[in-house]
């Protein structure tokens, strides 16, 4: 069973193993508007928490999207590149960004569990 965990900057972090999957809330894609433009980077990338993972381009400004986690790239999502709109469309299932190997699962501490995303979300309006 994957466990996901959220930053204050709205990205979520899917756990399969040793694999986190990372994306953007519902909340941030609501934000943003239509998404017109990913950048993902190269599989291989070496990543720490906190860096930039990939940028997103929508109508209303440019973003980036910060890895929660540390590790390395092992998979980007290619489908957006030609259809960035999927960002809009699910943006915590098939508009995901990026795939890391995980280099410590303790990070995974730090951040937000999904009742306490809810709670720091309701707080902002």
């Amino acid at each position: 069973m994957s466990e996901i965990r959220f930053t204050d900057q709205h990205e979520w972090v899917r756990i399969d193993g040793d694999v986190a999957t990372i994306g953007i809330t519902d909340y941030a894609q609501e934000q943003l508007g239509d998404v017109v433009y990913v950048e993902l980077p190269e599989v291989g990338k070496a990543v720490a928490a906190g860096d930039e993972a990939a940028v997103v381009e929508s109508v209303k400004a440019a973003s980036e999207v910060y890895a929660p986690v540390s590790g390395e790239v092992v998979e980007v999502n290619g489908d957006l590149e030609g259809a960035p709109g999927g960002v809009n469309e699910d943006a915590m299932g098939r508009g995901w960004f990026v795939k890391v190997k995980l280099s410590d699962k303790s990070e995974l501490a730090k951040l937000m569990d999904e009742d306490a995303y809810k709670a720091f979300v309701e707080g902002l309006a």
